[in-house]
């Protein structure tokens, strides 16, 4: 191992000794003392530990000490409460950082024109935007059926689907490529987002679109702010998973 290594290796022990220390009610366990964790979270950010171990293996294992004696009987709701505001604390520090790495790139999405529809100059647009700013982009091009891009999803497992229309006869095919991957919608909290000369925010509404943009620049602000909110979501879920049983 590498003096570099052995470094980093310290640093990440260290790290977790005292995000242990700090969620332990024998040791620090106090709201002030809890309060540091966006402060620590910050400080081995700096010294270079990787944003997936300070959450794996501090901010959750931290969480998980915190559940196992609340299930003992050792500790108690407001000692949850308070661990919990750590814990979101320091997320909220982590998140940039796992956006773009977690989990690897920004996302992924797929994107196409409609079926019947051979536009796609805003299309390209949109997908320099999302690809410069770090997304994976698969492109199915023009004139695409439902069933394609419900095959697309089902083999890329995407964030994202991306739909574009401009004409108002294609517009309705959103709808039923909407309606094709209602499952994949459900079961991978895959969002959908809609976009075109003649599309708008109620059409969009109407065919249950998750998302609208006007413009290039839009699209990559609400694909951006829809993967921090499944990043939050799965953050959410390891967190009520740990409570469970």
């Amino acid at each position: 191992m590498s003096e570099k290594q052995e470094s980093v290796e310290e640093l990440r022990n260290t790290f977790i000794q005292n995000m242990l220390a700090l969620f332990d009610p024998e040791k620090h366990y106090s709201e002030r003392n809890l309060d540091r964790i966006g402060e620590l979270v910050a400080t081995y950010m700096e010294a270079g530990i990787p944003a997936e171990t300070i959450l794996r293996e501090g901010l959750l294992k931290g969480m998980g000490f915190i559940a196992e004696k609340f299930k003992l009987g050792e500790v108690f709701l407001p000692d949850i409460w308070i661990a919990s505001r750590a814990v979101k604390r320091g997320m909220k520090i982590l998140a940039p950082k796992l956006i773009r790495s977690s989990l690897g790139k920004k996302g992924k999405i797929v994107i196409g024109t409609v079926e019947g529809d051979i536009h796609d100059i805003g299309k390209n647009l949109v997908i320099v935007m999302l690809e410069g700013a770090g997304f994976e982009v698969k492109d199915l091009g023009v004139n695409v059926p439902a069933g394609r891009f419900l095959s697309a999803v089902q083999e890329s497992k995407p964030h994202i689907l991306g739909l574009s229309a401009m004409l108002s006869t294609t517009m309705r095919n959103m709808k039923e490529v909407i309606k094709s991957v209602e499952k994949e919608r459900y079961l991978n909290n895959l969002k959908v987002i809609v976009g075109g000369a003649l599309v708008h925010q109620e059409f969009a509404r109407s065919i249950e679109a998750d998302a609208y943009a006007c413009d290039c620049v839009e699209a990559l602000e609400k694909c951006l702010d829809i993967r921090k909110q499944q990043i939050g979501a799965h953050l959410e879920s390891i967190l009520e998973s740990l409570f469970s049983g």
